[in-house]
């Protein structure tokens, strides 16, 4: 991940953030105007002050204490209006910019390439979009207005005191910049914390989303104690770094504390020697001891806020690695599409290596041409390519050499989404959503009709089960619905069918059915696949015996190829795989 201090991770928050520079420039004018009526408080109640030691001698006057009272009263609430608005723009405007960055994450998720995927895991994609901009929305939230604020004040207080008297000016600056100093070595020191608490925790997410997913089988794998002892080892790592972020943050604000009471006793000792001399008047002292106060005040907020914006910038910097990620190339300009589409598929010397390591070849030099309408199965051992060459055949990927082209154009000529658009594709893995069957059936799809839900459901033998469901097609289905891996099978399958794409992917499409409805789902698959060209990945050589295609993969080549009777017959690697099947049959 691209290593940022925290004013690097805010700058690029802020330049997310430039639309709203008008408010953020008019929250800090009333910011301004806020600290500004607030300061001119203390200078009142000197007045006030000297008035009633005057009163000690002679008349008090009165009328002249109660007007100061009045004015002040109203400085008060209109600064009090000024603060409470400041705050409601900046929170506002933070509000505004989670929700725009959460819907900027997901669009750029689905820009990425999938070998970005294969770098981060679910969990830690995940911890980004939800916890780190929930972390980041609450940091600039609870912070950037009371910097603001904070910041308008001190300095306004500042410039008040060298108005008022300067000497008891500079004491008090030179006692707040030891703390200033010290506060910036803390900072430093800090923000690293921070930093590995975020990339700890979403780490953490990562292995609970991780093995969330996998309790079945952790649970008969009896690895419990395994998975405890890692999630203490992770959890422990979250412990630390918090623990040390918190630790080294939470001094600011004590010792900013310190800071301001040294500076009261410093006020008093000094004020009271100028007052001695006749120097100064007693209501400056008065007047200094308030500003004292309002000095140090912002700088305890300050400190704090700080301590959020470490926070907050540490969850900005994995949010921002996630945003400035490589994206796929921009296809905007590319015009060709296949038109009738017939379905011929050539791979010509395809040569593949993952990006994140190109030494390792995955695919070499692998050649075979299907003619339009044909039913290719793709067999071999695990770790042959199967996949593989689907997903380049798809574009999840991009060749290292070689060309792949469809009806004689290139794929490297084809936007993706006209790609995808071409083929239906069934995955081992199902996916299902929070829905109804009806949502989950048509999924994307358009002017779609009951009589097609029906006459689908029918061929995929799913009529029956979808009919016994309380409401049919409109029965939600969520964690608490009952599906088996069959039937979640089935409904994917129907999806696929639904979609009526020229051509069909089905990656162990069959893998989680029993073996009666297989011999359905094979049936329906025969009629769906007739006319189009289709490829089958399939681990029962049984189920791929009538296609026109069998090409056999090794180690990322096709090492045979032909029709299921000429294999066998060949006596070669496909024969010793199906025979081997049909005698673990027996």
């Amino acid at each position: 991940m691209k290593k940022r201090n925290m004013f690097a991770a805010l700058g690029n928050v802020f330049g997310y953030m430039k639309s709203k520079t008008p408010m953020i420039l008019f929250a800090m004018v009333l910011a301004a105007c806020g600290a500004i009526l607030t300061i001119i408080g203390p200078g009142k109640i000197g007045e006030i002050t000297n008035l009633m030691e005057a009163g000690l001698y002679g008349n008090m006057d009165l009328a002249a204490i109660g007007k100061i009272g009045i004015s002040l009263m109203i400085i008060y609430m209109a600064s009090a209006i000024f603060t409470f608005t400041q705050h409601f723009i900046m929170a506002t405007i933070t509000l505004d910019t989670s929700k725009r960055m959460r819907g900027d994450l997901m669009e750029k998720i689905n820009r990425v390439p999938m070998s970005y995927f294969n770098r981060i895991s679910q969990g830690d994609v995940l911890s980004r979009i939800t916890n780190d901009v929930q972390t980041l929305q609450q940091g600039l939230c609870n912070s950037m207005p009371s910097i603001i604020s904070a910041g308008a004040q001190f300095l306004g207080c500042l410039i008040m005191m060298f108005v008022t008297e300067w000497h008891l000016a500079v004491c008090v600056l030179v006692v707040t910049s030891l703390g200033l100093m010290a506060l910036m070595l803390v900072m430093s020191r800090s923000q690293k914390y921070f930093i590995a608490r975020q990339q700890n925790l979403g780490a953490l997410n990562g292995y609970v989303e991780e093995m969330y997913s996998g309790h079945e089988v952790l649970r008969i794998s009896r690895a419990g104690n395994k998975v405890n002892r890692h999630f203490a080892e992770l959890n422990k790592a979250v412990y630390e770094s918090n623990w040390k972020s918190q630790f080294l943050s939470g001094i600011m604000q004590p010792l900013m504390t310190v800071m301001g009471n040294v500076g009261y006793a410093v006020v008093c000792v000094v004020g009271a020697i100028l007052t001695m001399n006749g120097t100064i008047p007693f209501g400056v002292i008065i007047s200094f001891v308030l500003y004292v106060r309002l000095f140090t005040a912002p700088l305890t907020q300050i400190a704090q806020g700080m301590t959020n914006l470490q926070t907050a910038s540490a969850s900005a910097s994995r949010i921002f690695e996630l945003l400035e990620s490589e994206e796929l190339s921009d296809e905007s300009h590319k015009q060709t599409e296949v038109q009738e589409v017939k379905g011929a598929v050539s791979f010509d010397h395809v040569h593949f290596s993952y990006p994140d390591t190109p030494d390792k070849v995955i695919i070499k030099d692998f050649s075979a041409h299907i003619l339009p309408g044909q039913k290719v199965a793709i067999v071999g051992p695990t770790g042959a390519g199967k996949t593989t060459m689907v997903n380049l055949l798809m574009r999840f990927f991009e060749i290292n050499s070689g060309s792949i082209s469809i009806d004689g154009v290139p794929i490297s000529e084809l936007r993706r989404e006209h790609i995808h658009d071409l083929f239906s594709m069934v995955l081992q893995d199902t996916w299902l959503f929070e829905g109804t069957v009806r949502e989950n059936l048509v999924y994307n799809m358009k002017n779609i009709s009951d009589d097609d839900l029906e006459r689908v459901c029918k061929a995929c033998g799913l009529s029956h089960f979808i009919h016994s469901l309380p409401n049919g097609f409109d029965t939600e289905l969520s964690d608490s619905t009952t599906i088996s891996a069959g039937q979640k099978q089935l409904l994917t399958i129907a999806r696929a069918m639904l979609q009526n794409s020229p051509m069909l992917i089905l990656d162990e499409a069959t893998s989680s059915v029993d073996t009666r409805t297989e011999i359905i789902i094979q049936q329906a698959m025969d009629a769906l696949t007739k006319g189009r060209t289709s490829f089958v990945i399939a681990h029962r050589l049984s189920t791929i015996k009538n296609a026109d295609m069998i090409l056999v993969m090794k180690d990322g080549d096709v090492i045979e190829s032909g029709n299921h009777d000429t294999l066998m017959a060949k006596g070669g690697f496909y024969c010793d795989l199906y025979n081997s099947q049909f005698e673990k049959a027996m």
